[in-house]
């Protein structure tokens, strides 16, 4: 074998070592932003998400409605019916937002209990639509646990992207709306 030929086998063997580490870095990456328990993002995944998202609404002026969820009563959940079964309330509860949204829009859990909905191409009106529907889904969706179907409620706050600039300000502001919502109950 000629010392062309060692190199040639060299480089096509790194070549591939290269390529299979790159696949890892990335699939690290993809877990890194992604929720543990449930089918959503995580919040750093989210806000990735979410800053992009701001970014192509500015520029093109694009609406877009950012909903954030919290589970009403979930604690209760936890303490009668035991952890496992506050888990796969939360799955359960991803699940269904994953299933009646877009494939555009995202759903990123931001912690505990906690859900966030960005909907992209989505003035107000349909936004608080959204939110509506959403609710009604988790309550006649909710979930089987013991071989009973339980629903999840939720308080929605909806927020209009009107051209903040850092996605922890809208997060903010929409968790607000959600507390307006959940206390005015």
């Amino acid at each position: 074998m000629s010392a062309v030929q060692d190199l040639s086998g060299e480089i096509e063997r790194l070549k591939a070592e290269a390529a299979h580490w790159r696949a890892r870095a990335e699939a690290a990456e993809a877990l890194a932003e992604r929720d543990v328990l449930t089918p959503a993002l995580n919040r750093r995944g989210f806000v990735r998400e979410l800053s992009r998202a701001m970014a192509f609404c500015r520029r093109h002026g694009t609406e877009a409605v950012l909903l954030y969820l919290d589970l009403d009563g979930f604690k209760a959940v936890n303490d009668a019916l035991g952890h496992q079964a506050g888990d796969q309330a939360l799955v359960a509860c991803a699940e269904i937002l994953n299933r009646n949204l877009r494939e555009s829009d995202a759903v990123g859990r931001l912690g505990g209990d906690e859900f966030a909905v960005l909907l992209l191409g989505t003035d107000a009106g349909g936004g608080k639509g959204k939110a509506e529907s959403l609710i009604q889904a988790l309550r006649d969706e909710g979930f089987d646990w013991q071989d009973t179907r339980h629903p999840i409620a939720a308080s929605v706050g909806v927020r209009v992207f009107s051209g903040q600039t850092d996605p922890e300000d809208w997060l903010a502001e929409a968790d607000a709306a959600m507390w307006v919502r959940k206390r005015g109950r």
